[in-house]
């Protein structure tokens, strides 16, 4: 087993022996195309990789090595992470954490490492730059306002990232051709076109279980310590993709404004636990989040009145 611990530059790799889980070796080689061919050179065509997701820089990986022929594995991250914490080390290093990751393999039945096809990969892409012209976009409003001196220079720049904005968002609009769920989602009261975008990409690329799974790859489910004296919520895991969980976020604020939202009625009664108005958001995010993932799994459409019912649960 080949455990490849990924990062943007480079690939750090140990190989195993499956019988007895012995080192064989171990080596460093660039995040390129060059990289992983010399790691196709050197292990035989039987030995298996395994690696974690962590977007680009791993989907390069897993798909030139299944195009040579290669099974590729995935290594969930919340899982792979508790693994890797109960292993006996005295440091934390990329080479101790892609050794892990071999044992992790070796250990337990792991699924094939999904690749997007060219219409996922496409809407990604789309909003990620869509979200670095946002990102662009607030920053120069905000030095309009505290460099007044320079908006006559700024002011050009805001009118061309908002139109470039624009233009991505009739691009990304026009995805609902490929991906009809967007449009079942924006059904759902505080979600809107680029929200449905994100979930609907992440959903049509990997399978998840149980919601939980879902809502655990966006980072919204909670973190429980129950050792010794400690126990109890310490807040939200915030693994995944930041942009998506700020999505959900926005989303959950959004829903208690719109008319008719069966979430107002989960966000009071969250508040009502003693729960803060950010963690009440966020539960109404988590609960946003399973829908999505019920709308897409079922092929469903919105219904207001299954929302809660559906699961038996409390509105």
């Amino acid at each position: 087993m080949l455990g490849i611990d990924v990062s943007k530059d480079q690939l750090t790799c140990t190989l195993l022996e499956g019988a007895t889980k012995r080192l064989l070796w171990e080596t460093t080689v660039p995040n390129s195309p060059a990289g992983v061919s010399h790691l196709l050179q050197r292990t035989p065509a039987t030995v298996a990789w395994v690696l974690e997701p962590t977007g680009r820089s791993s989907t390069g990986v897993a798909r030139q090595a299944r195009a040579a022929g290669r099974t590729v594995l995935l290594a969930v991250p919340r899982r792979a992470d508790h693994f890797l914490e109960s292993l006996p080390k005295r440091a934390q290093t990329d080479r101790l954490d892609s050794r892990g990751l071999g044992l992790y393999a070796l250990s337990v039945a792991l699924p094939d490492y999904p690749l997007p096809t060219p219409a996922v990969e496409r809407l990604r892409q789309l909003l990620t730059v869509r979200q670095t012209l946002a990102q662009d976009l607030a920053r120069y409003q905000q030095q309009c306002q505290e460099l007044p001196l320079g908006a006559e220079l700024l002011t050009p720049m805001i009118t061309t990232t908002r139109t470039q904005i624009q233009a991505l968002d009739r691009q990304i609009a026009a995805a609902q051709t490929d991906f009809p769920l967007m449009a079942r989602l924006q059904q759902v009261p505080g979600i809107g076109p680029v929200t449905a975008a994100h979930a609907a990409a992440r959903l049509a690329a990997s399978e998840f279980a149980p919601s939980d799974q879902f809502v655990s790859f966006i980072g919204l489910d909670i973190r429980v310590r129950q050792s010794g004296q400690r126990k109890g919520h310490e807040g939200l895991t915030k693994q995944g993709e930041a942009e998506r969980r700020r999505r959900f976020f926005l989303g959950a604020q959004a829903s208690l404004r719109a008319k008719d939202s069966p979430f107002r009625v989960q966000y009071e009664r969250e508040q009502k636990k003693g729960l803060s108005k950010t963690a009440a958001l966020c539960a109404v995010a988590r609960k946003m989040a399973r829908l999505c993932w019920s709308l897409a799994k079922h092929g469903t459409d919105y219904e207001p009145d299954r929302v809660y019912r559906q699961q038996g649960e409390a509105p």
